[in-house]
């Protein structure tokens, strides 16, 4: 049987078109994951220079300064110094769980990232359970740190792991119930559509007027999950050394850090979309519409600054969370674990019930 040269070519030319195709659709698969991990890589840059900052304030002391202009680049001299650090590891401990914690830990964090919306048409995932999405992968986390102190083969980093595991499932339930009672609210598990249920009704349609019991609930249960100061007890220096990371060094070391900013900063992001209405700025007596007019115009525009509005909620709550830090000082774990089961579990609740009373009695 005798082809056609031209045959040949037009076979050849589609599957290379076809080829392209599939190159491209990859491609266009992976800028926005690599776009998102750059934008949360430089938000913990700016996390830490800021935690600095503000801490020296407090203090009244001179923060980071020789690193760059204004001390900017110190965060990244210390991740570079870090990553040529030895990495060292406990002769008689469990190589493998001592390995795999950092990396479970950080890598449970940033797969919340996916259902977080920075604007209406910037969010990875819009999935209808977007919340308790977050919630069941940011739960790993605790396990990650359980893991590496079992295999440290060091008491005081086991019991760090142990108090790191007893801490989030104190204060996750509270934090389950009060994500619920919003779900209720605004008839979706998906975080877009508890933006737009807030935007409905402007400013004061934000979840932080109608849940104001559960948004308190909901602040002090994200902080005690990042295991910030007061809620700092898996890691208190004068009672395990340095908790679940003693004996880690090196870049290892380093992603306990990178864990701890990134659930810091995810966590702000959910207050901000859950009872701050996300991207939307609606303020009363300022007109706003009007003034960003442009935004229906261009898309691009309009994106840009939703995800401006919704970082700069963010950076608030941060604000509140690294002040806190620097002015509270540390819970016993008797008091830590008091205040999780004993107040706010009661209290969210009851705010559940209340809530789901009200939906009731509005149908």
């Amino acid at each position: 049987m005798i082809i056609d040269t031209t045959e040949i070519q037009t076979i050849n030319s589609f599957s290379r078109l076809e080829s392209l195709k599939e190159v491209h659709g990859i491609i266009w698969i992976l800028v926005p994951i690599f776009t998102l991990v750059l934008g949360i890589t430089l938000g913990v840059l700016v996390i830490v220079w800021l935690e600095r900052e503000i801490s020296a304030g407090i203090q009244q002391r001179i923060g980071p300064e020789y690193a760059g202009p204004l001390g900017i680049l110190q965060a990244l001299a210390d991740g570079t110094k870090l990553l040529f650090k030895e990495n060292l590891l406990p002769s008689r401990g469990d190589t493998r769980l001592f390995s795999m914690g950092p990396s479970i830990a950080v890598i449970s964090i940033l797969l919340s990232y996916s259902v977080i919306p920075f604007s209406y048409a910037l969010i990875l995932a819009d999935l209808s359970i977007g919340v308790f999405l977050w919630i069941s992968i940011s739960s790993l986390a605790p396990v990650g740190l359980l893991m590496s102190g079992y295999g440290s083969n060091n008491k005081y980093s086991f019991l760090g792991g142990l108090r790191a595991a007893a801490q989030s499932i104190s204060y996750e339930i509270p934090l389950t119930l009060c994500v619920l009672s919003i779900s209720l609210l605004s008839n979706s598990s998906s975080t877009v559509d508890i933006v737009e249920a807030q935007s409905k009704y402007g400013f004061w349609g934000w979840n932080v007027w109608r849940q104001p019991i559960g948004f308190i609930v909901f602040l002090i249960s994200s902080l005690a999950e990042c295991e910030r100061l007061p809620f700092d007890l898996p890691e208190a220096e004068e009672e395990l050394v340095a908790g679940y990371q003693t004996e880690y060094s090196g870049i290892k070391f380093g992603l306990f850090y990178v864990a701890s900013y990134l659930n810091l900063l995810v966590s702000s992001l959910f207050v901000t979309v859950l009872y701050f209405g996300g991207w939307n700025l609606s303020i009363p007596y300022i007109s706003v519409p009007e003034r960003f007019d442009i935004k229906k115009k261009s898309k691009v525009f309009g994106t840009i600054i939703d995800i401006f509005i919704t970082l700069a909620k963010t950076y608030l709550f941060l604000f509140i969370s690294i002040a806190t830090r620097w002015t509270l000082p540390r819970l016993r774990i008797d008091q830590l674990l008091n205040l999780g089961w004993k107040f706010l579990l009661p209290i969210s609740i009851g705010n559940l019930l209340l809530t789901t009373s009200s939906q009731l009695l509005s149908l």
